[in-house]
Formats: structure tokens, sequence, C-alpha cells
């Protein structure tokens, strides 16, 4: 994998003191699709078969969102996939993510993936601005597997990170993950929902990855203020712009224009924000900065990067 010099700052990353709301904006976007091809126990998310209709409203839903993306060029923008299930095993979001990074007003495009499917069609993506956020999911997958996909992306010179939940049973297969990888990519590591980590437990993990204390505890977030529906918003398949992924209360559409004037400084309502997605605009943490050229595919600007103050 080869750097890669984005053709500008993403949101929040500016060189001249911040994003300006209403010139740059990231977009996480989440269809209806809700298939995947893995079973992960430890997921949150309903795994299911999705019936044809599904996938044809999906489709439509993200051709749609495509286009939206290509008709609004008087910002910048940058967007992350986040389907609940795995997106790129359909031609739909490989099409969407080469479509989306030959547009000059796209600084970044990226998905959130398990690697399962094959990787060569990114070479026909403009790789300034395609990336991915992978995860390696033990159980469901060699290493061996995962590995040879994180190799053939070393070679076609794609960003992207790795990354891997925190369960006990994951620690061998995550330092073995370390180990193999290329020094320059970034392993990051999620803390288990509902797993409680001891100082050395932590210490433990966070020796693979030096961020993991932001992602062991809950962040206060009520009454501090987040990027979230001012530099960040969340869109669903119907076009329904929310803040974020978190917070269910609707603040625009995105297809009747409404969501422009929706976009301002905003406290967080939520007592924890305790997702990724959701505290890196957590401005008090100041995680844009750490992430600062790689907020969306989780590269840290400094690689390795050091973890928060204790």
């Amino acid at each position: 994998m080869h750097p890669v010099t984005p053709r500008a700052a993403q949101p929040g990353c500016s060189g001249a003191g911040g994003a300006d709301v209403g010139v740059e904006l990231a977009v996480l976007y989440r269809g209806p699709l809700a298939s995947c091809n893995y079973d992960c126990p430890y997921c949150p998310f309903a795994k299911r078969i999705d019936p044809p209709e599904l996938l044809r409203a999906d489709r439509a839903a993200l051709d749609r969102f495509t286009g939206w993306v290509a008709a609004t060029t008087d910002r910048r923008l940058s967007v992350l996939f986040t389907p609940w299930g795995e997106g790129l095993t359909r031609s739909w979001y490989r099409d969407a993510m080469v479509t989306l990074s030959h547009l000059p007003h796209v600084d970044r495009v990226v998905i959130q993936t398990n690697l399962a499917a094959r990787v060569d069609w990114l070479a026909d993506a403009d790789l300034a601005t395609a990336a991915l956020w992978t995860t390696y999911h033990p159980g469901q997958v060699t290493r061996g597997r995962f590995l040879a996909r994180c190799a053939r992306l070393s070679e076609l010179g794609v960003r992207y990170s790795v990354g891997v939940v925190g369960l006990p049973e994951h620690l061998a297969e995550a330092r073995a993950l370390r180990a193999a990888l290329p020094g320059e990519v970034y392993l990051w590591v999620n803390a288990a929902d509902g797993h409680h980590y001891t100082a050395g437990q932590e210490a433990t993990w966070t020796a693979l990855d030096p961020l993991f204390g932001w992602s062991v505890r809950p962040h206060p977030s009520l009454d501090r203020p987040c990027h979230a529906g001012e530099t960040a918003i969340s869109v669903a398949g119907d076009g329904t712009v929310r803040r974020c992924h978190f917070r269910p209360t609707p603040i625009g559409n995105l297809y009747d224009g409404s969501w422009r004037a929706a976009l301002k400084p905003r406290a967080c309502d939520a007592a924890l924000c305790d997702c990724h997605i959701g505290y890196v605009h957590l401005k008090p943490l100041g995680l844009r900065d750490v992430f600062a050229g790689g907020l969306l595919e989780r590269i840290p600007a400094a690689w390795p990067a050091p973890g928060p103050e204790r």
C-alpha cells in the first residue's frame, strides 16, 4: 500500500481552522440492505437473507443517493457506507464506490466491509478517494484468506484499515493478524459490547491498538458540542436525514432540500456515546485531528498514534 494524497482535506480537517458549514459535509449512508454472508454471534445487526424485492429497493435507493451526490456540487462531500449487512457482495455498492470516487467534489468514499468479496474492482476506482474500513471476524473466515485480501489491497495501493472485536477468544488471532499485516496498516480494536475490561486486559489490547482507550469506555456526550448535524449527517435509504445513526429524530430529507437549512451547530442529547462512528464527531474529544485525512476509513493521521490521556 502506498501513501495517498487526498484531493482536499476531509470535513473538519482543513488547514484553515476546520470545516465551514455549507462547504464540507461527511455523509454516512445506510440503506435497507441487511443480508450478510457472516453470522457473528457478537454482532448487534440482525442477519437474514434479504428477499429479492428488498434487494431491488436497496439498489434503487443507492442509485438515487449516488445521483444526489453527483448533483450536489456546491460543497465538498465525503461518504461512508455503513450497511447493516455486507455491501461489497452486491455489485451496486461496488459500482457506487467506483463512480463516486471519480467525482471531483468527493474527497473520500469509504465502505465498512468484512472483505469477503474480491477487491480487484478497486483498480477502476480513483484510489486518491476510495478507501475501505475492513473487519476481521475469526470463526467466519480463515486468517489466511483474510490476509490474502489485505495483500491484494496493498498491491493495488488501496487505503484501508483493519479491525477486530476485542473479545478474549479473539486475542490470539488479533496478535497473529497484527504480526502479519504490513506495519503501515492500522489495526483497530473495538471494545466488545457489554464486556468489562480490567486494567490488565485494557493494556493487552492497547498494545495492539494504541487508540483502544477511546473505545473501551463510553464517552459522556449530553450537552456536549458535536459535529453531527453540522458537518456530518446520517442518511437512510429513503433520504431521511438525522444527526447521526444513533439519534432517531429526523432533521430533514436529502431529496427535498430540507437538509440544507437543518445543518447547524448542535449539542448531543444522548447521555453517552459508545460507537466510533458517533464519538469520533464529539468536538471535545478532538478525534477529527487524530484521524485527520483518514476520518471515514479510520486511519490515524500519524501511525503509530498516541493513545488517549489516562
